[in-house]
């Protein structure tokens, strides 16, 4: 990862400036006064966006309050906050995917009032999600062009020579020939942004741009990054990822319960620790007290598992062990976890659970107090958005709460509001449903209605993807609490949450895994952003 002091200078050192509490982009005065949020502009600089008096609500929840803030032109706004504090909203609003309810926006010093997203990107709003919106049978140059004026009365040379040189201006190499399902993650995103290059927008926001990249693209997008920020763009660059904000950001606005509590350059943090601070109020702990756990008796054992998506797999896993599985999604996790759920049946090779074959183990009774998987999906697969949280604790296991055809709810709800107490789950009402739960307060329910009945074999797809510090730091309190009584399956593509928390690192790349190693290997550990990439050398 880069340091805080790769940050570049711009045509002008504005990390030196003391006039402006937000620096001096290109061109400015240095002695220019700026109001942080509610500026005009910094100098002759107008801003590219501003927000004024912000407000959206849904029901009886105020998701933005009163919010000011202004994206200036050539600059990186980092926007910062718990999960739950209205950065989504916020930007959801900017890409006309809501109305704001009270406020005013303006776009180049005019004001907007977006109908639709399509409005916003014909403003010169981009916004770069996670999910891409690709047609993978098609072109890298056909993507970038499809659906736009003129785009397809071009030849396909011409095409390529198009999008080439947008790629070769911003620093974003990629082949425009290439078809776009054989693309990897990172080089999808390239054919994202490249759109939104092509649309001459002029503000692009990224919402965690590296969930699904490698280490080594995630430096890549932090390089084009800064040239298009050298170019006048406005970027906004969301993440729970402390360190790359202070990397890659020149400016920093944290968002806490719907309003702005604070902007600051980036160049004022020293330390992911103090930032973590600065957002949430409170000391966070970066770094987790490991306590010494002996390995106990062996919970999961793979040998040779091959299938859709597998090739010749194997691992193993012992009690009072975290073994991290890492990689860029759709590298062969989600179909090891399916096995090993129960899910999927496997095609060839052997699968040992608690000492019992696959077959043997999912026959069994009682089969799910002993195995505990934690989804990716929170908010779809692993609870039911509409019900409480009681009735989402009904959803996994019926066991002590039913006598014939009689459910005790009296019971389940006093083991939900247990649940809830122990995982600091907030609101702390029970008649809660899942959807008015915060992501990080939704993670820690299931976390907990998960690990109440103390499984020996937990699965932990991407517990802390999207999180913010402090419920990051719970979720990883409990998943080291969970190997005294268990062994746990992590699958992450976030390398420093495996290093923190795993005992062992495999390292899977198209169905294979790459290498299995201690995280005390440092000689291996240093290789594994290679071996995510394919790279055994």
């Amino acid at each position: 990862m880069a340091s805080t002091s790769s940050r570049r200078a711009r045509g002008v050192d504005e990390r030196k400036h003391t006039g402006s509490p937000l620096g001096t982009p290109h061109g400015a005065r240095p002695d220019a006064r700026t109001d942080i949020g509610t500026d005009l502009g910094i100098g002759d600089v107008l801003p590219q966006v501003r927000l004024t008096g912000v407000t959206k609500r849904f029901g009886n929840v105020l998701a933005n309050d009163g919010i000011s803030l202004s994206i200036m032109p050539g600059r990186i706004k980092a926007l910062l906050g718990e999960n739950g504090a209205g950065k989504s909203t916020l930007m959801a609003m900017l890409a006309g995917r809501f109305k704001p309810d009270e406020g005013r926006i303006e776009v180049a010093g005019k004001a907007v009032d977006f109908a639709s997203p399509r409005e916003a990107i014909a403003a010169g709003i981009g916004m770069v999600y996670q999910h891409f919106m690709l047609v993978e049978n098609m072109t890298v140059a056909e993507n970038v062009l499809l659906g736009q004026e003129g785009g397809f009365f071009l030849n396909p040379a011409e095409m390529r020579r198009v999008v080439g040189g947008l790629a070769e201006r911003y620093g974003l190499p990629i082949d425009p020939g290439a078809r776009v399902g054989d693309l990897s993650m990172g080089e999808r995103q390239r054919v994202e942004i490249l759109k939104l290059l092509h649309r001459e927008s002029q503000v692009l926001i990224f919402d965690e741009p590296t969930a699904v990249l490698t280490p080594l693209e995630a430096e890549a997008l932090f390089a084009a990054l800064r040239a298009m920020s050298a170019q006048g763009k406005a970027i906004v660059f969301i993440s729970h990822k402390l360190e790359e904000v202070l990397s890659v950001a020149d400016e920093i606005a944290i968002l806490r319960r719907g309003r702005i509590e604070g902007e600051f350059l980036a160049s004022e943090v020293h330390s992911p620790a103090e930032l973590a601070r600065r957002m949430v109020g409170r000391d966070v702990v970066l770094e987790i007290d490991r306590d010494e756990v002996s390995a106990g008796r062996m919970v999961l054992d793979v040998k040779h598992l091959s299938g859709e998506g597998l090739e010749d797999v194997s691992l193993d896993l012992k009690r009072g062990e975290i073994l991290a599985i890492v990689g860029v999604a759709g590298n062969g996790q989600q179909q090891l976890v399916e096995v090993v759920c129960g899910i999927a049946e496997p095609q060839a090779g052997e699968v040992s659970i608690l000492g019992k074959s696959w077959a043997d183990f999912f026959h069994s009774r009682g089969w799910k107090g002993e195995l505990a998987w934690i989804p990716e999906d929170r908010a779809g697969l692993a609870t039911g958005r509409g019900l409480s949280l009681t009735d989402n604790l009904l959803l996994t296991t019926r066991e002590g709460f039913a006598h014939g055809q009689w459910l005790e709810r009296g019971r389940a709800s006093e083991t939900t509001r247990g649940i809830v107490r122990d995982n600091d789950v907030r609101p702390g009402r029970i008649e809660a449903q899942a959807w008015q739960l915060s992501g990080g307060n939704l993670q820690k329910f299931v976390l907990g209605r998960e690990l109440y009945r103390e499984p020996r074999l937990i699965v932990a797809e991407q517990p802390t993807q999207g999180l913010d510090v402090s419920a990051t730091e719970a979720v990883w309190q409990r998943l080291l609490e969970s190997r005294r009584t268990a062994g746990v399956l992590l699958v992450t593509g976030d390398l420093s949450e495996a290093l923190q928390l795993a005992d062992r690192v495999a390292v899977m790349f198209r169905g294979r895994v790459m290498g299995l190693f201690p995280v005390t290997d440092t000689a291996q550990v240093e290789r594994i952003g290679s071996l995510m990439a394919g790279l055994r050398d």
